[in-house]
């Protein structure tokens, strides 16, 4: 994955939390019951847990609150200085989906909140590859991300989002790359994984995936 979200991530670091409480109208929505999702995510994770994308560290929290040992990587600054800032005994990669350090040991889980959907398609397929090789035996992956049910829902989704004048929403949809359902799938049965999906609200989907034998 290139870096190009980097800059917007670094200025975005003082002001997320804010947003995701609901502070920012037009993502009100995207942000619905985010504790929530971040618990489940949290609860389906078990040991040895590699987080992509820790950001402000709200998952990380939840991970070793529960026992989880954390593989902590996150590629902005910004994000990584705010997540320190609420567990300074963290060790934090400065890595992404695509370019981190191997962890010494296999994974028992892999997760990520509302960050996968920064990869291309492409690069969605060479990271859940690159998943399969550092995971355990049924080892687990378990995604909370905005996602569509085909291409006709993400672009109603625009519509509607441009149609409120939530004109930051409707670019967000476009210029990044959010994907759906039957694209993941298939990348995921290709890379070896059992995948399920499980709608949290509007925009956000569970991606809960199983590795199975290639």
């Amino acid at each position: 994955m290139g870096r190009e979200f980097n800059d917007l991530f670094d200025q975005w670091a003082q002001t997320y939390d804010g947003t995701i409480s609901g502070h920012d109208l037009e993502y009100t929505e995207v942000f619905t019951r985010y504790d929530e999702i971040l618990e489940e995510v949290a609860d389906r994770a078990s040991g040895f847990v590699i987080e992509f994308g820790v950001g402000t560290g709200n998952l990380t929290s939840k991970l070793v609150s529960k026992g989880r040992e954390v593989y902590a990587v996150e590629p902005s600054q910004g994000m990584r200085e705010k997540a320190k800032e609420k567990l300074p005994d963290l060790t934090l990669i400065d890595g992404d989906f695509l370019q981190f350090p191997d962890p010494l040991v296999k994974a028992d889980a892999i997760v990520s909140t509302y960050a996968f959907h920064h990869l291309t398609d492409e690069e969605k397929d060479r990271a859940i590859g690159r998943f399969h090789e550092v995971l355990n035996e049924n080892g687990r992956i378990v995604f909370a991300d905005t996602v569509f049910l085909d291409d006709n829902a993400y672009k109603a989704k625009i519509k509607e989002s441009e149609e409120k004048g939530f004109f930051r929403l409707a670019e967000d949809l476009k210029s990044e790359y959010y994907t759906t359902i039957p694209v993941l799938t298939k990348l995921f049965e290709k890379n070896g994984f059992l995948v399920k999906f499980e709608q949290q609200n509007e925009f956000v989907w569970l991606i809960d995936s199983i590795k199975k034998e290639r």
